[in-house]
């Protein structure tokens, strides 16, 4: 009878959570931002240099797509959970390339539609995506680091978008062709989906203690109903919290213009969309494990490392251009802002999965996905219009928000923990 290899001395076994279905929902999303991602890089670019377009078109483009994608958001996370998220999922991804078309129309109104109707359909899976990966991971305390590997290869295929933008960009290629080439990756990301078995409702395992104890009475489970699982509380609070980071600068957009500033540095512009991408993907692949276990550790790394970290960068941003500082600092800036948008994208789902119903995940991460929407519909229309005032303007209301977005999630740590405490208390006798 053959012998099992003996794994290498110093080599780690594969996390169970990182299953072929986990494989393809983040090949899905690595496919769709390398798509996508390359129209954003690039939009900004093509609407103000390209076609003569002030900068506040571009913040009421982006609060359109953000702000109008609420509704989406809503929408497709209430019908993943009555028709099934596979089936949602699938749906919006493949409506996702009608932003590819917005380079061939010159007319500034049917490009910001393409781009709009487009980011309108990637809002409508989003939820059903998320909770795709929910299902597929049921351990709690396994899914910080599945979002975090989700998000390394979402933001590292926009990191590559960057690259690729980079290169046509100095290249001389039309902005025309550049975005109509996104229709492959986007193909092959709703082709990713497609391989994804339905995983169906599996029963979460919302908290558990850091060491696994074989008392039956520190059990969960082991409690009446009501005492089994109070409603956690903080949900308001992290809907509060991604609606005001929402108001802050969430459309990499603004890194781009700020970068090239007025002397229209394109490759420099786009070498921060790289930089961005490329610490936020870092972030969440190496960091999306040890972001914390439980509720009240996220919370608090969401704040700290996520909204307060990403303001700071913010605050740099606004520093470095208001004092002409050159582009040291001004990538300094937009690489925390990376760092933070990493823990944030990773800490969310994570937690929002674990303070709704094992029913209402769908509609947990569409609430979340709107909150963020609606907060960058006025905030990209505020920064496009600070724009005009001074860049160092608008990232300072950017730095602002921020912080407060950062400390409305600080706020809800004390119940948490609260919370927690109740949930692990041994049942007492009936």
């Amino acid at each position: 009878m053959p012998v099992p290899p003996t794994p290498r001395a110093g080599s780690r076994p594969r996390p169970a959570w990182r299953t072929p279905t986990v494989w393809r929902i983040a090949l899905s999303a690595g496919f769709a931002d390398l798509g996508y991602q390359s129209v954003l890089a690039g939009f900004p670019l093509f609407l103000v240099l390209a076609l003569h377009q002030p900068a506040w078109e571009y913040g009421l483009a982006s609060g359109l797509s953000y702000g109008g994608g609420a509704v989406f958001s809503l929408a497709g996370g209430r019908l993943g959970d009555r028709l099934g998220h596979r089936r949602v999922a699938l749906v919006g991804n493949a409506l996702i390339p009608l932003l590819s078309l917005c380079g061939l129309v010159a007319n500034p109104a049917w490009a910001v539609g393409l781009l709009t109707g487009g980011w309108w359909a990637r809002n409508f899976r989003s939820p059903s995506r998320r909770a795709m990966l929910v299902e597929a991971v049921p351990r709690a305390e396994e899914r910080s680091a599945a979002f975090g590997f989700l998000h390394a290869l979402d933001v590292g295929g926009g990191a590559l978008a960057g690259v690729a933008v980079l290169g046509a960009v100095a290249a001389g290629l039309p902005y025309r062709w550049i975005f109509l080439a996104t229709v492959v990756p986007l193909v092959a990301s709703t082709l990713c989906l497609a391989l994804v078995q339905d995983v169906g409702r599996q029963p979460l395992d919302p908290v558990r203690p850091a060491e696994p104890s074989t008392e039956p009475s520190r059990e969960p489970a082991s409690r009446a109903p009501e005492e089994e699982a109070p409603e956690p509380p903080g949900a308001r609070a992290l809907l509060g919290a991604a609606a005001l980071y929402g108001f802050t600068l969430y459309s990499v957009g603004f890194p781009v213009l700020a970068v090239a500033g007025p002397k229209h540095r394109v490759v420099a512009g786009l070498g921060a969309f790289l930089v961005l991408q490329g610490v936020s993907s870092a972030t969440g692949y190496l960091l999306g494990g040890r972001l914390g276990r439980t509720p009240a550790a996220q919370f608090a790394r969401l704040g700290l490392l996520g909204y307060l970290l990403g303001g700071l960068g913010a605050g740099l941003v606004a520093a470095a251009a208001g004092a002409r500082l050159g582009l040291g600092p001004l990538y300094l800036g937009v690489a925390l802002i990376g760092l933070g948008l990493g823990v944030v994208e990773t800490l969310e789902p994570t937690a929002m999965a674990v303070l709704t119903r094992t029913e209402r995940t769908g509609r947990g991460m569409g609430a979340l996905s709107a909150a963020r929407s609606v907060g960058t519909l006025v905030g990209n229309v505020v920064m496009g219009l600070l724009f005009a005032q001074g860049i160092d303007a608008a990232f300072a209301y950017a730095a602002a928000v921020g912080v407060l977005a950062g400390a409305v999630v600080l706020s809800a740590v004390p119940g948490l923990a609260a919370w927690e405490r109740r949930a692990l208390r041994p049942a007492g006798p009936r």
